[in-house]
This record gives C-alpha cells, sequence and structure tokens, in this order.
C-alpha cells in the first residue's frame, strides 16, 4: 500500500521532503499514464556556440529559404536529431 504524501507549507519544504524521500514509496508507477502538458512553456537558457562562419552563413541561407529565423532552424535541426538519436539507442 502506498503512503499518503504529505501536505506543504512551502515549496521549499516539499524540494527537501523528495530529497530524502522515494516517489515510488507514494505512488504506483506501474499505473502511470503519460500525458502532454501542452501548454507548459519550456525553461530556456541560453547557451554560446562557437560554429564556423561559413556554417552560420549556410544556415541563415537555409532559414531565408524557409522564411524562418536561423536560431529557430537550429533548434528545429537539434530537436530532429536528438529524437532521431534517442528512437536508435
Amino acid at each position: 500500500m502506498n503512503k499518503n504524501i504529505p501536505d506543504f507549507a512551502t515549496e521549499d519544504e516539499e524540494r527537501a521532503f523528495w530529497n530524502t524521500h522515494d516517489s515510488s514509496d507514494f505512488v504506483d508507477w506501474k499505473k502511470a499514464k503519460q500525458i502532454v502538458l501542452s501548454e507548459l512553456k519550456p525553461t530556456l537558457r541560453t547557451i554560446s556556440l562557437r560554429l564556423p562562419e561559413s556554417m552560420i552563413a549556410e544556415l541563415k541561407l537555409l532559414a531565408h529559404k524557409k522564411d524562418v529565423p536561423y536560431q529557430a532552424l537550429l533548434k528545429m535541426f537539434l530537436s530532429e536529431k536528438i529524437a532521431e538519436e534517442l528512437k536508435v539507442h
């Protein structure tokens, strides 16, 4: 039988609790269902990436042909490749 999850007064209190407890003591993960939270916006993080100028020029050319900003095209390419690699492994 699963234990009841306690009520927490603050996020810090809850965070401290989950840092020292296993969720499988409280949740039957075999009954869990995958859902899509389409309204959530992903947390973004700025990174610095060094690329050859020729690669940036080619990326900008492709982006122009697709009528999208080149940074957005780069994110699309990365997303597609990551998904592809995850399926293989």
